[in-house]
């Protein structure tokens, strides 16, 4: 039997802007008589790309247009992209909210949906009698409900509140619940869109862990949408990333984060940071020339391996070669993590420096067997004794690439962000 649970086959989902519903009378009869002629919808032909950037200049609009994939059994699949690109829509349609424009979607067992806070939540009901009516909502029965009740509750966090009504409830209050009843229904599939953003870290870290024990330890699948890449990251073990409704990466977590985020930061795509002459960040008196990191010794596009050291580079054009200027390199993982940062404030500089205009060249040495493989970032910022000048977010990027294996060791990347080689030794005692 094969392990497919769930599989999407040429979705498209289209809207009309402006309007609810399908359109006027006149469409919706020519979409009848189209029909029952054994035609095509002729609204699908015309229709504008998902990009809500921009103006309309269709009527229509595909919010989906030709989304194909499978998830398998146990699978947890993270649905990544910027506001607008689907996601929710996405989720609408695996959910059954709401029926594909064209395809198919094909599952297998029961689907459990937490797509908006407080989803099938009536205010007026207290949060016990808001469990039931929700758990039979998406398919449990009595019998279940009351056997769970009490997990229910003591998972949520709010038995202070659980007998009063939810329209008192914060919406932080409120998801709690709503995502313990989802996760205690033991679904076949949990789809889960954002909501866990509203919640406190103390929720969010229960909530993550309750999602990891129902795709590993119960072997179920989820469905997972956040803006959040450190919870994608840890959670997921998969993804897809959206571009104005349709697919444009589904791959491994690692690299479905950095295509998203290389996407959005618009990150230069090289190891030099990029001006054009005349737009360099500038501030009282103080001009970013330009900065770098590469291998030491080497031209800026030679590759970068894990055993090679690395060099800093910075330039900043000054009116005064005096002033107590200083740089600092923060680097950042794929998903946005802060690492480390390398200041200059311990540099060595120049004595008796006269007051006139110049150039400081920064120079710094990061050692080799630091960074794993991977893609990592840079932010560069430009200080004077305590005054923030330049903060240059995503200035640099770089890729790091492993280094050459002998015959018979180990292959293929190991998990974390560094790759020290700290030194270590033996000692043997042998017995007589």
């Amino acid at each position: 039997m094969s392990n497919i649970i769930l599989k999407a086959e040429h979705i498209s989902k289209q809207y009309r802007l402006g309007l609810v519903g399908t359109g006027t009378l006149v469409h919706d009869m020519n979409r009848f008589w189209h029909r029952i002629r054994g035609k095509e919808d002729p609204y699908l032909k015309v229709g504008a790309v998902n990009d809500r950037s921009v103006a309309a200049s269709e009527e229509y609009v595909w919010a989906l247009r030709d989304i194909n994939f499978e998830v398998k059994e146990g699978e947890v699949l993270g649905i990544i992209g910027k506001n607008g690109a689907g996601k929710s829509t996405l989720l609408k349609l695996l959910s059954r909210v709401t029926s594909p424009t064209t395809g198919t979607i094909k599952s297998r067992g029961r689907i459990a949906s937490l797509l908006e806070v407080g989803t099938g939540f009536h205010p007026e009901l207290t949060g016990r009698e808001n469990i039931y009516l929700n758990g039979a909502i998406l398919g449990m029965t009595k019998a279940e409900i009351a056997a769970k009740i009490d997990e229910i509750i003591a998972f949520s966090g709010c038995e202070m509140y659980i007998d009063t009504p939810t329209k008192r409830y914060s919406s932080g209050m409120t998801v709690r619940l709503g995502f313990a009843v989802a996760a205690h229904l033991e679904p076949d599939i949990l789809v889960v869109d954002e909501v866990l953003a509203v919640g406190d870290a103390e929720f969010q870290k229960k909530a993550i862990g309750k999602m990891q024990d129902i795709s590993t330890g119960e072997g179920r699948t989820v469905l997972f949408v956040s803006h959040n890449m450190a919870s994608v990251q840890s959670l997921c073990t998969r993804a897809i990333v959206l571009d104005n409704g349709a697919i444009s990466f589904n791959g491994p977590t690692t690299e479905a984060i950095a295509h998203y985020l290389k996407n959005e930061t618009g990150t230069f795509g090289t190891n030099k940071l990029a001006f054009e002459k005349g737009t360099e960040p500038e501030r009282e008196g103080i001009r970013l020339v330009k900065a770098s990191i590469g291998k030491k010794g080497s031209a800026l596009d030679t590759p970068i391996k894990i055993n090679d050291a690395l060099e800093m580079h910075c330039e900043i054009a000054t009116d005064d070669i005096s002033r107590n200027l200083h740089v600092g390199f923060q680097f950042l993982d794929v998903s946005g993590n802060s690492l480390f940062t390398s200041q200059t404030r311990n540099a060595e500089r120049p004595e008796d420096l006269t007051e006139k205009a110049g150039t400081l060249i920064f120079k710094g040495e990061i050692p080799e067997m630091l960074f794993n493989e991977g893609e990592f970032f840079v932010n560069l910022y430009v200080v004077e004794n305590t005054t923030m000048l330049i903060a240059q977010k995503n200035a640099l990027q770089f890729v790091v690439g492993p280094m050459a294996k002998k015959i018979g060791e180990r292959l293929g990347k190991s998990s974390g962000v560094f790759k020290t080689n700290f030194p270590w030794s033996v000692t043997v005692n042998s017995r007589e």
